[in-house]
């Protein structure tokens, strides 16, 4: 699981990147044309924000599997499908103008959903960490 969630974060990492840089350069200038909104772009912005923070959440959940022994698996499980739900219902929905996609709006309710998959890892965090029990130098 280590090695898929480290796969992963890379592809993430890379993914978030790129959308900032379209955004940036290329999704701002079609609000002019109106293409796109202010909204959608400030949507994207917010996308890629929580896509970067919870890929460097699965590496440091990785980097510190040894530390938390408990709910790993589902602390990464939950972060990956919240990037997914969460940040690619994003995307896709600020970019229907542009790509074409235009009957995807029951994407909507997936963005709530990949939210609450990010809490969920993050709280099971917080419990894994209470639950660690460092073993005793001697």
């Amino acid at each position: 699981m280590q090695k898929s969630a480290m796969v992963f974060a890379g592809i993430s990492g890379a993914l978030a990147v790129i959308m900032g840089a379209l955004n940036a350069h290329t999704f701002r200038e079609k609000v002019t044309s109106g293409i796109l909104t202010a909204e959608n772009v400030g949507a994207i912005e917010t996308a890629v924000h929580f896509q970067l923070f919870h890929t460097l959440a699965i590496l440091g959940v990785v980097a510190l599997g040894d530390k938390l022994p408990f709910f790993n698996k589902a602390i990464l499980y939950c972060f990956m499908l919240g990037i997914i739900c969460f940040s690619g219902s994003i995307y896709f929905l600020s970019t229907k103008g542009l790509t074409g996609f235009e009957n995807i709006n029951w994407l909507g309710p997936i963005t709530p959903l990949g939210g609450l998959f990010l809490i969920i890892a993050w709280v099971l965090l917080g419990v894994s960490a209470l639950k660690y029990k460092p073993v005793s130098k001697q």
